[in-house]
């Protein structure tokens, strides 16, 4: 594996730079990417989300096999940015055929999560486990759904390829995910927008009423990628409405982004803010207004941490995928010497496999539930090599922004 890796890292190394100036985690880190692409096996592939982390012989049984949709779209980006298309073409041709070839809809949906490794000929594989105590095959209700964020990611991952290597299938996949956000979660409630999607298992699953800011934010990319492509009004309209969510998010006093809303339609408040919600928007708009970045000076005052930023308000940890992007957002804000002195200090985060780790503590609170059957904030983040992490980090490291196809300066 270090003979793979180190060839890998050569020929990463002569490829041209997606932006300047490089870090010097780029060339290491594009090359753990690729090689965890190599590692999942021939073909189109899921790549596994994370791996056993310090002291784990292997994952907790829903982890095992899972290749969340998000890592695998983020990875996908990344690979591109890093000037390895065909690796990234591998994960790219798997998201089409997870749209195409779901075992239950035919509506333009993919799935939070799938099983990692090649996807075959028919539906491609779900995540699941064998439980012994109840003697059946088990599948986690989050991962079998799909969230509306997820799928304009994947169609994300569509447009980068359909940028970097155009042969009509990639734009014609993220035209066709575009358009299930736009029918199945559309939400006129003030402030209109679009919805969390679905949640549960087959065949019947559970719509998710509350509205995101991070998933307008998304939807709003996409659909103004689309409109830049084609000029299509309807694109336009969508990204307008997403843009609208985003404008209504925002608080100028103190200068920060709501969560969203609740699951009745009123605005969240604000004792509670999560860090990719105040970065994102920056980012992610075109031309964003220049009082958005009062939420970068709000996420360095509440959820600055040594060497970073914690997901959240408690400062119990270093989330490092949220580190990587808020160096990124730094790239693009122009202040360059303090994104690269995050990745500096995210340089010492690497596990033994190349990936980053996705937090530097045991278990990293969010403050936030995994689903609508979750009793209390049941999302954390643990020290295991993360592929999520892995491909924010390639991000800033190439000054690559994932939402517009540019370069990020």
């Amino acid at each position: 594996m270090i003979v793979r890796i180190a060839a890998i890292a050569l020929m990463l190394a002569a490829m041209p730079a997606a932006a300047g100036p490089r870090h010097p985690t780029a060339t290491p880190l594009c090359a753990a990417l690729g090689a965890g692409v190599d590692a999942a096996g021939s073909g189109p592939v899921f790549v596994a989300s994370y791996r056993p982390g310090e002291g784990e012989a292997e994952l907790p049984p829903p982890l095992r096999q899972s290749a969340f949709t998000y890592d695998n779209a983020l990875a996908a980006i990344a690979l591109v940015a890093c000037g390895d298309v065909p690796r990234a073409r591998r994960i790219g041709d798997a998201l089409l055929h997870g749209l195409s070839h779901d075992r239950t809809f035919s509506d333009g949906r993919v799935r939070n999560a799938y099983r990692a490794g090649p996807v075959g000929d028919g539906p491609p594989p779900m995540p699941g486990w064998w439980d012994a105590k109840k003697n059946l095959w088990a599948e986690d209700a989050y991962q079998d759904g799909t969230a509306t964020g997820n799928v304009a990611w994947a169609a994300l991952a569509l447009l980068t390829l359909d940028q970097a290597a155009p042969d009509g299938s990639y734009r014609a996949g993220a035209r066709r995910m575009l358009g299930w956000i736009g029918e199945h979660t559309r939400d006129r409630r003030p402030p209109e927008g679009f919805s969390g999607g679905v949640d549960g298992f087959d065949p019947v699953q559970t719509p998710l009423a509350w509205k995101s800011t991070e998933h307008n934010l998304d939807v709003h990319a996409v659909a103004a990628w689309l409109h830049r492509l084609d000029g299509r009004p309807e694109d336009a309209a969508m990204a307008k409405t997403a843009r609208g969510f985003l404008d209504a998010a925002f608080v100028a006093d103190p200068g920060l982004f709501r969560l969203g809303t609740v699951p009745d339609g009123a605005l969240q408040p604000i004792a509670h803010t999560a860090l990719d919600t105040q970065l994102w928007p920056l980012i992610g708009v075109l031309g964003a207004p220049a009082s958005w970045r009062a939420a970068y000076a709000y996420a360095e005052a509440h959820m600055g941490v040594p060497g970073g930023f914690d997901f959240n308000e408690d400062r119990d940890g270093l989330w490092i995928e949220g580190t990587a992007q808020a160096a990124l957002t730094l790239r693009a804000l122009g202040r360059v010497p303090e994104a690269m002195r995050l990745l500096n200090g995210l340089s010492g985060q690497v596990s033994p496999s190349g990936y980053l780790y996705a937090a530097n503590v045991a278990r990293l609170t969010t403050g936030i539930a995994i689903g609508p059957a979750s009793k209390e904030p049941d999302f954390f983040y643990f020290r295991r090599p993360h592929l999520g992490a892995t491909a924010w980090a390639a991000l800033a490291a190439t000054g690559w922004n994932p939402f517009t196809g540019r370069t990020a300066e």
